[in-house]
């Protein structure tokens, strides 16, 4: 085994970008998984996913052939649920309505004292937008579910994501967003936590295609051991937009899990 990767006792992994691109798996990712967990390895699932339920996110991973029980699986829509929850928020939600479903339970009457906002291709609009810049004027805190510049879409192109509208809002509304999702560092905690490895996280790997919003922020606060994969949303040179060197540079998943069991 590389020395950089030892003393790894876990291993944290993007969803999506890493492992699948909408509905296709990456290169050897559903065999490469199996082969991971075969080590005795701790893995667990981080994403910043906000397009569907959580329910219905395991239901896809499962269709692709992955293995994985949901309570590995921990979602930047779920954070944002457990914070609407604490605050007792009444939100405006701007989400896709397979994402909606994930927030029946909440009380969403007006007046609003919270917008929510994550990846909604066909609700963000300028309605939308407008409907939270005034909830925002009349006090109501600006949550982003995570705030990535884009997404790589099925064709493998690049997509507008929610950052430049959340930040938008926050230059039109004189706002500062509160975010939820990768990179904060409250996020990977909740995953190293449930390892038991929230003392040891430089024993971590965390496996992503965006260097600045899975390997960016929190990543790099806690020292995890930063591994880029070359699929989904990587373009050529991102690595060299790390603040930090990364561990490594892969080209696709199974190619990271071949160098730590080799």
């Amino acid at each position: 085994m590389p020395s950089r990767f030892a003393s790894i006792k876990g291993v944290l992994l993007d969803l999506s970008g890493t492992l699948h691109i909408d509905n296709t798996v990456t290169p050897r990712a559903v065999e490469a998984l199996k082969l991971l967990r075969n080590t005795g390895i701790k893995v667990r699932f981080v994403t910043n996913s906000t397009k569907t339920s959580d329910a219905r996110l395991h239901a896809k991973l499962s269709k692709l052939g992955f293995e994985l029980p949901p309570s590995e699986i921990f979602t930047s829509l779920s954070a944002a649920k457990r914070l609407v929850q604490q605050h007792n928020y009444r939100p405006l939600l701007i989400l896709e309505d397979e994402a909606l479903e994930q927030f029946t339970d909440i009380n969403q009457d007006e007046p609003y004292n919270a917008v929510v906002i994550g990846l909604a291709p066909s609700k963000l609009d300028y309605r939308s937008m407008n409907s939270a810049f005034t909830a925002l004027l009349g006090g109501a805190d600006l949550v982003g579910i995570h705030r990535a510049k884009y997404y790589a879409s099925a064709e493998g192109q690049l997509s507008l994501g929610p950052g430049g509208f959340i930040a938008a809002l926050e230059f039109a509304a004189d706002k500062k967003a509160v975010l939820v999702g990768k990179p904060a560092r409250a996020f990977y905690e909740l995953a190293l936590a449930d390892m038991g490895l929230l003392e040891s996280p430089e024993s971590v790997a965390m496996v992503g295609d965006d260097v600045l919003a899975d390997l960016g922020g929190g990543a790099l606060e806690l020292g995890l051991l930063r591994a880029l994969v070359k699929t989904g949303k990587y373009r050529e040179g991102d690595e060299s937009k790390a603040e930090v060197p990364l561990a490594g540079v892969y080209n696709t998943f199974a190619d990271f899990v071949d160098a730590v069991i080799s």
